[in-house]
């Protein structure tokens, strides 16, 4: 039987508090029963959102772990190898991991079960083999590096190269689920399995008798990367041959890889945007004082996922309103999604800000310091999180090209002001540098979205009620 909110509510005493909670109560019926379009985007946000949490919770258990087996020199080499993987790693699928959002709806809708039966094949092929060469390079750059690299970071990034294959399937994987609404099948791998299996692994190397160093974590990062996109496979194989009815393949190379490497460029450029600050410490600075930028970033991940959780709920349904011409949906929609973004990021802000010295001082008495890098950071992810997941509105509309032009021109910002900013102040300086970025990209974005979809996309235009006709001059 199915729980009612509505059904609660109604047994609430007094009255005058009933009265009070039912139209709540109604509302969350709504969401997690209605099959209507809006209310699935929203119960894949509320899901995205909680997986989040509890991934948020997972991710930091994990990385105070981490820190407090490693020291925070170890755990400084460990999070700037990683950081650089992750990023390459989603580069490596050269827009793949964003373009399967747009294609996977449009070939349902049209029923073309055989270009997107191609489609899931070859884009993790696609992937897999571009994630390889670019692993390939980079293991012959770091040898040519080698003695110009500082020796504790040699052996993490060979590890990392390993990582890159699998690492760019995993992304791709991710956004297939999300593309048919699998949240769970997105998400639960690369928030709650992963990190766990990370933990683990760790353990049962370090109780083995191995160092507590880079390396161990490593080889520990490498064999949670490789188990748990080999389960999340397993997992979409099954439901995709439950929801696409059987058909010979057939591909669109040339198609994909035209609307991919725009997407790319976009996608590529807001990973670089959001982790080069950790890279540029991680050169500039020592591995302690990158260990402590990590867990302040980590800490904040919460604003983080409040966005992310929109945007995986969003995009799928973006390039769906926007492929069939229903610009009053769209509209609607978008102004949903501002709701959902800004206000739990606010109040996620307000919560990390009272905490935040507690949360920190988890990974040790050394990490506190972070504490003040909160506040520059919180400013610039509000002032992102007022316009909503905007590049996605831009890429699913077809604008991938004016929305990668606008990240280059931010990441060369954001790579100019930490290095002019972290060699003056230090950790202050990236967190300063970064927020700025992250605040003239929403900006930009946001103007980009008006000009030339006609869409207000700021939080300020929807708290300003639409005036009545007789208003009108």
């Amino acid at each position: 039987m199915r729980l009612s909110f509505a059904g609660i509510a109604g047994r609430v005493r007094p009255a005058a508090l009933r009265n009070r909670v039912l139209p709540f109560a109604h509302s969350l019926d709504g969401v997690f029963a209605s099959t209507d379009e809006r209310s699935v985007s929203r119960r894949i946000s509320l899901i995205a959102f909680a997986i989040r949490i509890a991934s948020a919770v997972i991710a930091l258990g994990s990385q105070v772990f981490m820190a407090r087996w490693m020291g925070e020199h170890e755990y400084g080499v460990f999070v700037v190898v990683w950081t650089a993987a992750v990023v390459v790693g989603g580069l490596s699928c050269l827009g793949f991991q964003m373009s399967v959002v747009r294609f996977i709806p449009e070939y349902l809708e049209r029923k073309e079960y055989g270009i997107l039966r191609g489609l899931i094949v070859g884009a993790r092929a696609y992937g897999f083999a571009s994630a390889s060469v670019i692993a390939l390079l980079g293991v012959l750059g770091i040898w040519l590096l080698g003695d110009r690299l500082a020796s504790y970071y040699v052996a993490p990034f060979y590890l990392a190269a390993v990582c890159l294959p699998i690492l760019a399937v995993g992304e791709i994987q991710d956004g297939m689920s999300r593309a048919f609404n699998w949240v769970s099948v997105a998400l639960w791998p690369l928030f709650i399995y992963r990190p766990l299996a990370v933990l683990a692994f760790m353990w049962i190397a370090m109780m083995s008798g191995a160092p507590a160093n880079a390396v161990t974590a490593m080889y520990a990062t490498i064999g949670a990367v490789y188990l748990v996109t080999a389960y999340q496979a397993w997992g979409l194989r099954r439901r995709i041959k439950r929801v696409v009815p059987a058909a010979p393949r057939s591909y669109k190379p040339v198609h994909w890889i035209a609307i991919s490497l725009p997407i790319f460029i976009v996608e590529g450029f807001f990973n670089l945007l959001t982790n080069v600050d950790i890279l540029i410490v991680g050169a500039l600075l020592e591995p302690q004082q990158a260990g402590v930028y990590f867990a302040a970033v980590k800490a904040l991940a919460l604003i983080h996922f409040v966005y992310f959780a929109v945007r995986a709920g969003a995009a799928q349904r973006i390039s769906a309103y926007y492929a069939s011409g229903d610009q009053t949906k769209l509209q609607a929609f978008i102004r949903d999604t501002l709701h959902w973004t800004f206000w739990p990021s606010l109040l996620v802000s307000i919560i990390l800000l009272i905490l935040g010295k507690p949360i920190l001082s988890l990974f040790g008495e050394g990490f506190v310091e972070g504490y003040p890098l909160f506040f520059a950071f919180i400013a610039g992810l509000l002032v992102r999180a007022s316009v909503g997941p905007a590049e996605s509105i831009l890429t699913m509309a077809g604008e991938q090209r004016i929305c990668a032009v606008v990240y280059a021109v931010v990441f060369a910002l954001n790579v100019a002001l930490n290095f002019i900013l972290v060699p003056i102040m230090g950790l202050q300086g990236a967190a300063i540098a970064t927020a700025t970025a992250i605040s003239i990209e929403a900006i930009a974005l946001a103007i980009v979205i008006y000009r030339r979809l006609g869409i207000l996309c700021w939080i300020g235009f929807v708290l300003i009620p639409p005036r009545r006709p007789a208003e009108v001059s």
